[in-house]
């Protein structure tokens, strides 16, 4: 009988097992088992061998007996929200292509709501699944105190959620990017700089306006007023359509990219050009911002490296049994396009 025939009979039987495997490849199911736990003392040829045999009989191995065997279920949860936003899910998106990667998989809890029973509700589920430790993405100051009631031994990391008591956190220096933004402006020669920013709830709003009002308070530059959106173009653009009406406005700093495009529409149908009139800058550096009318300046984040830097974060607390209190800050880069000018 030859071996695709015995592989046949085999999955007409039911679903092929470890020992269906050894059986074709002519070895041990112990060797059989080190191959798929990639031990390193097989030797390459009987490796291969293997890898066939299981590809020849659409072997899939158990994860549940697995787990129970090696009490790891090599899963992950991560907290999320429904959005549409480009940051987080941008986010979302790096962190489960790095946990491909790294041989684990992804549960994934969306939060219906960003209060703080949802996202503890959240990652109580998560924790019913076995999942090894636990990203969260859900930057608000609710999901803040959510996170700071989770069991210090559970391995955990947050997104972008400000500062918590024993929380690991992976954030871009939104300060800096801030600074970054306004310091353009000024430098340019306008004589001050008005801000739109997020919701007040979210730390990087905070963090945003802190960096902007530092900048302005260094050159003595008066400040205005803050303008709060809710992220949203429509939410930048009702705010420009009331700053668009004061000839004294010649710069804006938005708190993201959707903003700035709402504020570029209110500009222009008020007449005010952009950037001979009035410079915007916006924050996050979306796809779509190189292809604004004008080409939007902006903040930009690598979203990638948030996602890759919380799952290596998450898996060196998993492989050391501790949790770690790591914050890390990427520095953010100005993308000066040609939305601003003197």
């Amino acid at each position: 009988m030859t071996g695709l025939a015995h592989g046949g009979e085999r999955r007409a039987r039911g679903k092929p097992v470890m020992m269906d495997v050894a059986r074709l490849a002519g070895v041990s199911h112990q060797t059989v088992s080190r191959v798929l736990n990639e031990h390193p003392s097989v030797r390459s040829e009987t490796r291969e061998r293997v890898l066939r045999a299981m590809e020849e009989l659409d072997y899939r191995r158990n994860s549940a007996a697995r787990a129970l065997v090696t009490n790891r279920s090599h899963t992950l949860g991560l907290v999320t929200f429904d959005t549409t936003l480009v940051g987080p899910s941008s986010t979302v998106y790096a962190i489960e292509r790095a946990a491909r990667d790294a041989g684990y998989f992804v549960s994934v809890a969306s939060a219906r709501s960003l209060d703080e029973g949802s996202v503890a509700n959240a990652i109580n589920r998560l924790r019913e699944q076995a999942v090894e430790g636990i990203i969260t993405v859900a930057p608000m100051d609710s999901a803040l105190a959510a996170l700071a009631r989770v069991p210090a031994d559970i391995p955990l990391v947050g997104i972008g959620v400000g500062e918590a008591m024993g929380v690991p956190m992976v954030s871009v220096d939104n300060i800096a990017g801030a600074a970054m933004a306004t310091k353009h402006l000024v430098d340019l020669g306008h004589a001050t700089v008005h801000h739109i920013s997020g919701p007040p709830e979210w730390p990087e709003t905070r963090e945003r306006v802190t960096g902007w009002r530092t900048t302005l308070r260094q050159v003595g530059a008066p400040e205005a007023p803050v303008l709060s959106g809710d992220w949203s173009s429509r939410s930048g653009y009702e705010a420009a359509r009331m700053l668009a009406s004061d000839p004294d406005v010649t710069a804006i700093f938005c708190g993201n990219d959707q903003m700035a495009l709402g504020a570029l529409r209110a500009l222009h149908e008020a007449g005010r050009d952009v950037p001979t009139e009035v410079s915007v800058v916006g924050f996050d550096d979306i796809p779509e911002a190189a292809y604004l009318l004008p080409p939007l300046t902006t903040v930009q984040q690598d979203f990638a490296a948030l996602g890759r830097a919380s799952l290596e974060l998450l898996v060196e607390q998993i492989m050391a049994g501790v949790r770690t209190q790591q914050h890390m800050r990427f520095p953010p880069e100005l993308v000066v396009r040609e939305s601003t000018g003197r």
